[in-house]
């Protein structure tokens, strides 16, 4: 005679009544799948349109007010004085011409090692070799910010590890100064142009080179006639990283730039005497990068990403 085993009933905690607020909420996202997806993005969206693009819009709210000059007081009145001030000082248009020049440097020297160090590794080195320098080069992000400005304060400094090593020859390091902000700013962020440019690298068939060795060309003419031009997907989604984050940076600036003013320096050190001078000049890195990206677009190199 066979047994019949009865699944027995589950909890009676487990069982949503179907007329429950659960329960209709549930019928009603299940009907709705614009809903569901509406619901997934909710906090997200929030989070990005509220405190971020909220952020921005007070920051040119405030950029239109002015500052009592007796009281220190910012008045909620508006004008044009702080962005006029801006455009006419000259101290002014010297750090942000500054600025853009350093990030555009640091963007250059990225780029120009990325270059070669992208090909040995994708095309030349052994994978072993290939980890290790893929270790090296995310390693600067997995330390703190302030633990690699500073070690790079400490190689530069007088007497220090550069100057050291630089002594046998007769030479010395730079010092503190622009030199020093753009290797340390080069640094920090190289590892945001490598990475793309490496991926990119791997992308591309070796029957390329193949091809172009067997036509008559040298190595560094096929890289630059064959590689380069499909790398530049790579180098413009680099740089926007390495040129933002450099053209935002002030840390390094007041660790290793000695006298360098940048625009985040002006930004400090005028963030309680005159906050809306400086909202008016924060707004500066974000036109330019707006614009910056506007280029990139226009480019065509963000279509093939």
């Amino acid at each position: 005679m066979a047994v019949i085993h009865e699944t027995p009933p589950p909890p009676a905690a487990a069982v949503q009544p179907r007329n429950s607020l659960g329960g209709r909420l549930s019928r009603m996202l299940y009907a709705r799948p614009k809903a569901r997806l509406t619901g997934l993005l909710l906090l997200p969206l929030g989070w990005l349109g509220v405190l971020y693009i909220g952020s921005l819009i007070l920051l040119f709210i405030t950029a239109f007010w002015r500052t009592d000059s007796f009281t220190s007081k910012v008045i909620p009145a508006f004008t044009l004085e702080n962005f006029i001030e801006i455009i006419t000082v000259p101290a002014y248009q010297q750090t942000a011409l500054r600025t853009i020049g350093i990030a555009l440097a640091v963007t250059v020297l990225c780029a120009a090692l990325a270059l070669p160090l992208g090909l040995y590794m994708a095309k030349v080195a052994s994978p072993k070799m290939r980890a290790a320098l893929a270790i090296g080069i995310t390693l600067p992000l997995w330390a703190g910010y302030l633990v690699k400005v500073f070690s790079w304060r400490i190689t530069f400094s007088s007497g220090g590890p550069l100057d050291w090593l630089l002594a046998p020859l007769g030479l010395a390091g730079p010092g503190y100064g622009t030199a020093a902000l753009v290797i340390t700013l080069a640094y920090l962020w190289f590892p945001y142009m490598a990475v793309p440019v490496y991926n990119a690298f791997r992308q591309i068939p070796d029957s390329l080179f193949d091809a172009s060795s067997d036509l008559g060309a040298k190595a560094w003419s096929t890289v630059w006639t064959v590689a380069v031009p499909l790398l530049k997907p790579a180098f413009v989604a680099g740089s926007i990283f390495t040129f933002s984050l450099s053209l935002g940076d002030y840390i390094a600036a007041q660790f290793v730039g000695g006298k360098t003013q940048v625009i985040g320096t002006v930004i400090a050190s005028n963030i309680n005497l005159n906050p809306p001078l400086a909202a008016a000049f924060g707004t500066v890195p974000i036109l330019v990068v707006v614009l910056y990206l506007f280029l990139a677009r226009k480019s065509g190199a963000l279509k093939q990403l």
